[in-house]
């Protein structure tokens, strides 16, 4: 049986927002600042092809997404407003990445720390 905490039921990005929402099949409720999204876009145009994941900073158009799409029943694809869109951030990923104040609390919110590859 799959792990429902890597069951994404929903997602909430209204256009301009600079955090994404994304509602967990165990009921979490996943924040996702757009810095955080799009500083570790797993691609291989932004991380190449080592064992992790590191922050790559960015700014302006960079942080605003165009559209969310799912991949499969295990990841989503972002397409930022500069036409970066080629990075599949699975859901186990998107899990580590969450910043609410439950995985991510206090000073730990800003640590822009190197990832494994999930």
């Amino acid at each position: 049986m799959r792990d429902p905490g890597l069951l994404c039921r929903k997602v909430a990005s209204p256009r301009g927002a600079r955090v994404t929402e994304i509602t967990w099949g165990d009921g979490h409720v996943g924040v996702y600042p757009h810095e955080i999204l799009r500083g570790y876009c797993p691609c291989a145009t932004c991380q190449g092809h080592s064992g992790t994941i590191s922050f790559v900073a960015a700014e302006g158009d960079q942080l605003q997404i165009e559209k969310i799409e799912p991949v499969g029943n295990y990841a989503l694809r972002f397409e930022w407003f500069d036409g970066h869109g080629s990075g599949l951030y699975s859901f186990r990923f998107l899990r580590a990445l969450c910043r609410c104040d439950a995985c991510c609390p206090g000073e730990a919110k800003a640590d822009h720390r190197d990832l494994p590859r999930a």
